[in-house]
């Protein structure tokens, strides 16, 4: 070993409680094996590294670290012991209990920062508020990803599927997501404009184009862009036209990025405007819809647009895995949305 002397472990105590090979699945079985292995032993793992076990002079056994030490990964079989297995279900049950009691926390504070708002009389919030909201709901998306990681993953033996590890799918397809997205968004845009047929929306995207992603995160980030240029579409042309210019949405597909452009011909924003349409409760709506009383409840319908919610949380969504959310408008034509995907395993979560 590069003329140095092998790094001697001290052997690990066995569990009294536990009998040898009583778990397959227990770290102590492979502990308990070397413990009753007789002189030299070398011990090749499930991973293909060595151990060796040595008895120093004094009759005591060593173990000398191999290139890698793990310990035995754990088997999602039924030899857990009972007692952790009801454990476990009981703490994913009460974690789902308390994710759907949040489910209706950005609409509740929503309409506090709305109350506010009409309290001061105040056009837009300020700087304070808009960095604390920021770090609220990052922090929200990051418990509602764990949470919900922990109750995929225990349910997962009940509803496996190839392609999920817990609620992140390796091959996110993203032409089904997008194409989900558009038809949603244009049920939504008939339903609250009252229109036969809401502006049409050409995808262009190679069929086959998967990545590793969340597909809530994607199809909320997707929902919401495509939403907003529809109703700008809309509104700019007057919803008693028979025809709208067509929505595209183009997806490339980059070494690092996955970027998707949402271009629309919805009339574009004021440039001394675009910094604002990323604070809450900022609108290009006239006048800011009132919310039901049913507001704090899971099932509730949002409406078309108002909150000014869409792009800020979408924003969160996308850089919350090492992408972007980005904006370019041409006043008097259109605008031009980027999200931009992190393609790389290498990001983690932006804490603040």
């Amino acid at each position: 070993m590069n003329g140095r002397e092998p790094r001697m472990l001290e052997q690990a105590t066995p569990n009294p409680s536990i009998k040898q090979g009583q778990y397959r699945s227990s770290p102590t079985t492979s502990i308990l094996n070397s413990i009753y292995s007789n002189g030299n032993s070398s011990v090749i793992g499930n991973n293909g590294s060595t151990t060796t076990t040595t008895t120093a002079t004094n009759g005591a056994k060593h173990r000398v670290a191999g290139t890698r030490r793990y310990f035995v990964a754990a088997d999602d079989g039924a030899d857990w012991p009972p007692e952790l297995i009801d454990y476990n279900a009981r703490l994913a049950s009460t974690l789902d209990k308390i994710k759907r009691r949040h489910d209706s926390v950005v609409t509740t504070v929503a309409q506090g920062v709305l109350e506010w708002k009409r309290k001061k009389q105040r056009l837009q919030i300020d700087s304070g508020i808009q960095a604390f909201l920021d770090r609220f709901y990052m922090s929200r998306i990051g418990i509602r990803m764990l949470i919900g990681q922990h109750i995929a993953l225990t349910n997962q033996h009940h509803t496996y599927h190839p392609n999920y590890v817990g609620i992140i799918c390796t091959k996110t397809n993203v032409r089904q997501l997008a194409q989900e997205a558009i038809d949603n968004a244009r049920f939504v845009c008939e339903d609250h404009y009252g229109l036969f047929e809401a502006p049409k929306v050409q995808l262009v995207c190679r069929d086959d184009l998967d990545f590793m992603y969340v597909p809530g995160h994607l199809s909320h980030m997707l929902f919401e862009t495509i939403k907003n240029s529809l109703r700008a579409v809309v509104e700019t042309h007057g919803p008693e036209n028979d025809s709208f210019p067509v929505t595209k949405v183009i997806v490339a597909e980059g070494r690092e990025d996955i970027t998707i452009k949402i271009s629309d011909e919805g009339g574009g924003i004021p440039r001394s405007a675009i910094p604002l349409v990323w604070t809450y409760m900022y609108t290009t709506v006239d006048q800011t819809p009132n919310l039901d009383p049913d507001f704090n409840k899971s099932d509730f319908k949002a409406p078309m647009a108002g909150f000014g919610y869409g792009l800020p949380i979408s924003r969160l969504y996308a850089r919350y895995f090492g992408g972007d959310l980005k904006l370019i408008s041409m006043e008097g034509y259109g605008t031009d949305v980027y999200l931009h995907l992190n393609r790389l395993s290498s990001s983690s979560e932006p804490l603040q």
